[in-house]
């Protein structure tokens, strides 16, 4: 396994970080104490969760997804050994974001980032998380699939400013060590460094957005800060929620995979996409690579990536994911890679 910095901490955190919302919809609880006890045993260290999980986020599941790492850390008394981050819902401004926590109420004040921590805590069995993240802003914006920019003036949002204090407060706390934001924009992330800087605040430390073959709008805005910044990618959706493992196309649906099960995952079966996932599975396979470990190891390969966030609802799936860190592009096949996407660029944002 390979290790990275964690932003500008000293905190090393697996380039293969194990994703976790398909547990308590589609992965029982031994589910998922085996996938971490195999994770673990592989060299993996970072395991990332959310209130809201599992997805899709329903009132009768909430918290299942943290209550199976609680449960796995009370029998094996492990917590050294794992980088525990996880998330706080934003307020939902989007039809799909949850309207069922607290209420209805998740703006990211104080009141509710700390009500939100304490039952994160309880829930995961231990008395710190290692990187709290922000699951998205406290503001409308172009997030989720979301390209344009909405033009939206909230009837009410709580400053960047106020949050970053609320987090600060958890970390003098002892119940918070390293702070995140997740689904953001440049104009956010410039916002809490400003605001570190302007009110002696603790600087964010990783941002958790989309990147894939499929989806590579990071590149853009972001990129830079994770460079000039020390501020690292934690790329979730490194599949495409399993699609660029081909096993989609042609219209197949396998029995219980997220395409069958659920259908808020469409963009991924517009025909671009299909084109693109087509022609990076046939770079893969003549390559004598498997899909999924080719389209992993790109997002490994990238400079900015500090974790590749992998879900599985297999051990199979498990184990073919994260070797892909043994697997290396060779410029010839990044070169194919970018001339597939100048043709077509983004397909499923």
């Amino acid at each position: 396994m390979e290790y990275r910095k964690l932003g500008h901490t000293e905190l090393d955190v697996s380039l293969i970080g194990l994703g976790t919302m398909t547990w308590g919809e589609q992965n029982t609880e031994a589910d998922a104490h085996a996938q971490i006890d195999y994770a673990l045993s592989q060299g993996v260290n970072l395991l990332d969760a959310a209130e809201m999980y599992p997805v899709p986020p329903k009132p009768e599941t909430q918290g299942r997804t943290e209550q199976y790492i609680g449960t796995w850390l009370a029998r094996t008394g492990r917590r050294k050994d794992i980088v525990l981050a996880t998330k706080v819902a934003g307020p939902a401004r989007q039809p799909h974001q949850p309207r069922h926590l607290r209420n209805g109420d998740t703006s990211l004040d104080a009141k509710n980032i700390n009500e939100a921590v304490n039952g994160s805590l309880k829930r995961l069995q231990t008395d710190y998380i290692d990187l709290y993240q922000l699951h998205w802003p406290d503001r409308s914006t172009n997030t989720f699939g979301r390209l344009g920019y909405p033009w939206i003036d909230d009837d009410s949002t709580v400053a960047i400013e106020e949050t970053l204090s609320a987090l600060a407060d958890l970390i003098k706390a002892g119940k918070v060590r390293y702070i995140g934001v997740s689904n953001e924009t440049p104009w956010g992330v410039a916002q809490f460094i400003k605001a570190s800087e302007k009110l002696g605040l603790p600087r964010i430390v990783s941002i958790q957005n989309p990147y894939s073959l499929l989806n590579r709008t990071y590149e853009v805005g972001l990129s830079e800060f994770s460079h000039r910044e020390k501020i690292g990618l934690l790329a979730y959706s490194p599949l495409g929620f399993g699609a660029l493992t081909g096993k989609y196309l042609n219209g197949a649906l396998p029995a219980g995979s997220r395409f069958a099960l659920f259908d808020r995952f469409s963009r991924y079966s517009k025909p671009e996409a299909t084109q693109a996932i087509t022609e990076y599975v046939n770079l893969a396979k003549r390559n004598g690579l498997s899909p999924a470990q080719f389209a992993l190891a790109f997002v490994n390969s990238r400079p900015f990536t500090t974790s590749t966030l992998i879900g599985a609802t297999t051990l199979e799936q498990l184990k073919e994911n994260i070797a892909s860190v043994n697997v290396t592009l060779g410029e010839d096949i990044l070169a194919e890679i970018d001339a597939i996407h100048l043709r077509i660029q983004n397909p499923a944002p």
